[in-house]
């Protein structure tokens, strides 16, 4: 059994946030005209933007969405930190809330249909996107214990799932499907071009198995890769620059640029991987230890 006290205490903090969000939209629901993203209303009420992320609507949402914090958190608090984790979270509720907007006014104005503007859009699901974007990116390659599946592929699992789970809930889709999306594309270009490197000159992770292809099965990689690059020159041109760095560095018989970012992809999946064996090490010796002392108690 997992005990609370395992979690991390950014992780536990943001829980009860999301708790209270919860029960204050339960007992108190003329608040969501005002927490929640009511697109109609976002101007006076640009709060909006940043609340309506922390702000779950259903118990199912809630209790999803903290369940997925607390283990997603545990796995990377311990890489990133504590501030980075919590300056992640942030921006990518905050940048998911800008892209929801902005589609629902957009889709306001070409279907003129009232729904879009006015239907409260809350809750946590583009932050846990963005979360499984991270698992991805730190232990890509590691079999999670239950699922037997490899972490890379928890985004685009769990975003066919919210696909699928439309086809039965059109109304609850209408909300968690685009935020859900938002928040893992947001979570990407964060972690791809934006990540501070604190032993490396540059930001985010340019490697191969980070690309933004990587997330669809191979035999579509053809086609996602031309619609990724033009979507790159667009969100950013660090990867050009990069280059052109790196073809500098080597034009003076030096590959310096290539190793440090090997040398960095390495390092980030051999800490996450320790994390999680330490992480499943630590909840397997209390078990050994309550299972010993009863052997002790019986041999008695």
């Amino acid at each position: 059994m997992v005990s609370f006290g395992n979690f991390t205490l950014l992780c536990k903090g943001l829980s009860v946030v999301l708790i209270v969000g919860h029960l204050i939209c339960l007992y108190f629901p003329p608040t969501a005209s005002y927490l929640a993203l009511i697109p109609a209303k976002t101007i006076p009420f640009a709060w909006n933007l940043i609340t309506s992320g922390y702000f779950e609507q259903t118990t199912e949402g809630v209790v999803i969405s903290t369940l997925a914090l607390l283990f997603t958190g545990k796995l990377l608090d311990p890489v990133w930190g504590s501030r980075e984790l919590f300056r992640f979270i942030f921006l990518v509720n905050f940048m998911t809330s800008i892209c929801v907007f902005i589609t629902t006014i957009l889709l306001y104005y070409i279907t003129n249909r009232e729904l879009y503007i006015y239907l409260p859009i809350s809750g946590f699901q583009g932050a846990v996107a963005g979360l499984l974007v991270g698992i991805k990116q730190v232990i890509p390659n590691k079999e999670l214990p239950l699922l037997r599946i490899k972490a890379k592929w928890l985004p685009s699992l769990a975003i066919l799932g919210y696909l699928i789970s439309s086809f039965f809930r059109k109304t609850e889709a209408a909300s968690y499907i685009p935020t859900f999306i938002f928040g893992a594309y947001m979570g990407w270009i964060y972690l791809r071009y934006w990540q501070k490197k604190p032993e490396l000159k540059f930001r985010g992770d340019a490697s191969e198995d980070f690309t933004f292809s990587s997330f669809f099965p191979e035999f579509l990689r053809g086609i996602i890769d031309p619609i990724a690059t033009a979507f790159e020159r667009v969100f950013c041109r660090r990867k050009t620059e990069l280059s052109d760095e790196s073809e500098d560095i080597a034009s003076g018989g030096d590959n310096s640029v290539s190793r440090a970012l090997t040398a960095d992809e390495a390092r980030r999946r051999e800490r996450g991987a320790r994390v999680l064996q330490e992480r499943l090490a630590a909840e397997r010796s209390p078990a050994r230890g309550r299972q010993t002392h009863q052997d002790a108690l019986e041999n008695v």
